[in-house]
């Protein structure tokens, strides 16, 4: 091998050299800023989640509840209460619930089932101890008295609940970057801030913005509340898929302000790491369900009294998905291994 031969073999071993050097060092900087970024959003939804936590007067566990239930081992449920609010409205604390998704989360199959209420639904409400449209339940009893309502219905636990208005609605969306909507049907509907007219959006796949997944969500004059609800359905399915989705990830400290100004949940910081961990785990499965019913007028005010047999094959099917006869098992045999 002569001279010149040796020389060359020496440059690419030092460009190979400096290759991996660069590779190692890139690998390193990535893992050093990844973990710091961790650690950053980590210690930010933790403060977060203090700020918006609202215990409820009923204490830590359902009345529905042997025990309380741990999202790291159990299956539990999740209420999302969207309430008719907006700056311009200023309602306070006597606010309805315009928007009810009852929600149940099985570990073990990595399935959520949702399940959306009629806002004109007759239910009887505990908190007014009569019968009455089920968004009342929220003005005269505050989130307690709307979930107690919605265990009396269904007569499952109701765990958790996360509750937000329609700016927070609109932010959350927007923070995500938008989501991408199946939109079933051709309307136009006000915005956040009543504006008659101020969305149209045509029948068809495309990508929504905080304002049109709102309106797509809110809209109910074209049909009736269950069109209305599998709507509502669509649109968090579509949020919850993008908020895991690897693309998000880089938004996560802007949502995580985001909803730290504006939901209030009664779910401990721990217990929300748990329901991320959850949904990490392989990937997440929704299904959804839709209550039936007829149109219905009592004293000249408007009713949907719900099918009481399609009330009681939900909720079946929400006990068998929670396994409410088998309560606390994963933890148990967690704590017994």
């Amino acid at each position: 091998m002569n001279q010149n031969s040796r020389y060359s073999i020496k440059r690419k071993r030092k460009r190979r050299k400096r290759i991996v050097k660069w590779i190692i060092l890139s690998l390193a900087l990535f893992l050093g800023v990844s973990v710091t970024y961790s650690a950053y959003l980590f210690y930010k939804t933790s403060v977060v989640a203090e700020s918006t936590q609202k215990l409820l007067a009923r204490g830590e566990k359902s009345e529905k509840r042997v025990r309380p239930v741990d999202p790291k081992y159990d299956n539990i449920s999740i209420l999302f209460v969207g309430i008719d609010d907006s700056e311009k409205r200023k309602l306070g604390g006597k606010t309805r619930a315009d928007a009810l998704i009852l929600a149940t989360f099985n570990r073990q199959e990595r399935t959520i089932k949702m399940v959306s209420i009629p806002r004109d639904s007759l239910v009887y409400i505990p908190v007014e101890q009569k019968w009455d449209k089920i968004n009342h339940s929220h003005f005269f009893g505050d989130i307690d008295g709307t979930i107690e309502t919605v265990e009396e219905l269904f007569d499952v636990p109701v765990d958790y609940y996360v509750r937000l208005n329609f700016n927070a609605f609109v932010k959350i969306v927007d923070t995500l970057g938008g989501i991408d909507v199946d939109v079933p049907i051709t309307f136009t509907e006000q915005d956040s801030k009543d504006r008659a007219k101020a969305i149209h959006l045509e029948k068809g796949y495309q990508h929504l913005n905080g304002e049109e997944a709102l309106a797509l969500a809110r809209t109910r004059k074209i049909d009736n509340d269950l069109e209305r609800g599998k709507r509502q359905q669509l649109v968090l399915e579509a949020i919850i898929k993008k908020a895991l989705s690897l693309q998000s990830i880089t938004k996560y400290d802007d949502l995580i302000e985001t909803l730290g100004n504006n939901i209030t949940t009664n779910m401990s910081f721990g217990e929300l790491l748990s329901l991320y961990s959850y949904a990490l785990d392989g990937g997440v499965k929704i299904e959804r369900y839709q209550l039936t019913g007829r149109d219905m007028y009592l004293h000249h005010t408007y009713y949907f009294q719900l099918d009481e047999q399609k009330v009681q094959e939900i909720s079946q099917i929400l006990k068998i998905h929670l396994e409410l006869n088998e309560t606390r098992r994963a933890f148990v045999q967690n704590k017994t291994a």
